[in-house]
């Protein structure tokens, strides 16, 4: 039976969003993943490395999941609730947490580490990334792309510039690894598809991905999202393409 407006959106609103486990869009979203499958392809290199470094690493669902930690795994995270959940999840593994601001410079010696990872990082600080890294170490890592989701954002805010719509784009990632000391052996970029397919969905979303549409509230946008769930009704699942790259970038050896 099809839920009113009212009951999709308080649910959504009820439901806690802390960590990075989208798992409640479970039936009601889904985003084709990237070809390369980010979370095997670290899982690979952190079963070959000794000491590694998982930045902004979220609740720590996605580093929990590999077959096997290095010796010494250490992950940040920024955000309090989230700390708590990653070290919760982590420890029992071997993985130490450590709660980073996530500005200025990493709490670690120079050249600690053999490999650094991160999954969709909210900013990227290349310099101390390259300071960390043991010579012949890697940063490999998947980056949200250019105007991912942007069909959702854009239904909200309205078009945006172009300069905001080319944000983070892999060329610009390519030009700051170099400038820091670090050079760029892969880089992949695709485009890939997304679709919300009730107005929970998307209210769950825009309250766990802040950035999206900054301020976002269901009190502020009720009335476009009303429309939304009439024309979500009406036509079927609102679609988006999702941007992701890989990028691999390794310090001289």
């Amino acid at each position: 039976m099809s839920r009113s407006f009212e009951e999709l959106v308080g649910e959504a609103e009820a439901v806690p969003v802390d960590g990075w486990d989208f798992s409640w869009l479970d039936g009601r979203a889904t985003e084709q993943r990237p070809s390369w499958g980010y979370q095997r392809t670290i899982g690979e290199r952190l079963a070959r490395v000794h000491a590694a470094l998982d930045l902004q690493t979220g609740g720590g669902e996605v580093l929990a999941g590999v077959p096997a930690l290095p010796p010494v795994m250490v992950a940040t995270e920024g955000w309090p609730p989230n700390v708590v959940l990653a070290t919760r999840l982590l420890h029992p593994l071997g993985a130490v947490v450590v709660a980073d601001a996530e500005e200025g410079p990493l709490p670690f010696a120079a050249e600690a580490f053999d490999l650094v990872t991160s999954r969709h990082p909210v900013a990227v600080r290349w310099a101390e990334i390259a300071r960390v890294l043991r010579p012949g170490g890697s940063y490999l890592a998947q980056h949200v792309g250019p105007a991912s989701v942007f069909e959702l954002v854009e239904y909200f805010l309205g078009p945006q510039p172009e300069a905001v719509r080319r944000g983070r784009h892999p060329d610009d990632a390519r030009r700051e690894a170099a400038a820091a000391g670090l050079e760029v052996v892969d880089l992949r970029l695709e485009s890939l598809h997304t679709e919300f397919r009730d107005i929970g969905a998307v209210v769950w979303f825009l309250r766990k991905v802040i950035w999206m549409v900054p301020g976002f509230t269901v009190e502020r946008y009720r009335d476009r999202l009303l429309e939304l769930h009439r024309r979500i009704e009406a036509e079927g699942p609102f679609t988006a393409r999702t941007t992701r790259y890989l990028i691999e970038a390794r310090k001289p050896a």
